[in-house]
């Protein structure tokens, strides 16, 4: 399912090989700039007041710029971008729509396999895989590895949702379903769409996006009975009393807001909760079938 095969293969004569050449030459161009980046970013542009006379040098300018976007190469532009977009949830949504029950963990990619956090990764993924849920990761190393490697081992599918950056980032060796993405809010959607609940291990500014991303979905209602749980108290403790004793105490957030994060150093008691809230949502749902539906 990846995307990184070859365009082109070498032509038979040199003539072909030259042209071949050029053109991975030309894709090649920028690589170093993810399409993420591109998307998100707009040329500057002299600031004028509403008030102030436009020279005619910045008339003549604009009048060349809009001459160039007219013969400009049009699958590098935004509209051609919204294809690509399309397609990604496209490919994303055809790739995961039969997947069992899933739970998706996060954690460093920085995590070494003998660090005892990786270990409890690799065996609450084996707990909940042989519970029946796939496990979901962004699909790189670290912890991310080791909750794959955990499902294998539990007897479950394996996924990993891995993101194009400035860096490569491999996938890791323990997936049965790998899937590349350009767009990070592509990627997040397959995260919260096809997960019953987050486990969120210690990690950076990449899990702390995961993890009030789903905070923001459960808090405005547009996900429901989705459990986030934090493992390691010893490291999330002093996010926890920063929320409590600041967020809480200025009234940033409610108490219910609080209470959406769960936390636990124990597998068990983690599958266990994840278990629970799944077992709710399917009794919710058969009392209810006009229940309102979370986007999953």
């Amino acid at each position: 399912m990846s995307r990184n095969s070859n365009h082109m293969k070498n032509g038979s004569n040199n003539r072909g090989k030259k042209a071949a050449d050029r053109y991975r030459s030309l894709r090649g161009q920028g690589r170093g700039v993810t399409e993420d980046e591109r998307l998100l970013t707009r040329p500057t542009q002299p600031l004028i007041s509403p008030t102030e006379v436009v020279s005619q040098e910045q008339e003549r300018v604009d009048e060349h710029s809009f001459e160039r976007a007219l013969h400009f190469d049009f699958t590098i532009t935004d509209p051609w971008r919204v294809m690509r977009i399309m397609s990604e949830f496209v490919y994303g949504f055809d790739a995961l729509a039969h997947i069992p029950p899933a739970v998706t963990i996060f954690g460093s990619a920085r995590t070494h396999a003998d660090d005892p956090v990786y270990a409890s990764a690799v065996e609450t993924a084996r707990i909940l895989a042989k519970a029946g849920f796939g496990i979901i990761t962004g699909g790189g190393p670290g912890i991310m590895e080791a909750a794959n490697k955990g499902a294998q081992e539990g007897g479950n599918l394996s996924i990993g949702c891995n993101i194009e950056l400035p860096f490569e980032q491999s996938p890791n060796q323990y997936l049965d379903i790998s899937l590349d993405f350009r767009y990070f809010f592509v990627r997040k959607t397959m995260f919260v769409k096809y997960s019953n609940a987050f486990i969120i291990y210690p990690g950076g500014f990449g899990t702390m996006d995961e993890l009030f991303e789903a905070l923001t979905l459960i808090q405005t209602k547009k996900v429901s009975n989705f459990p986030v749980i934090l493992y390691g108290s010893k490291y999330w403790n002093g996010l926890l009393n920063w929320i409590r004793e600041t967020m809480l105490v200025e009234e940033k957030v409610s108490v219910e807001d609080v209470a959406l994060l769960r936390i636990s150093d124990d597998p068990d008691e983690i599958c266990k909760i994840v278990c629970d809230a799944y077992q709710e949502n399917r009794h919710l749902e058969k009392q209810d079938s006009n229940r309102e539906k979370s986007i999953r």
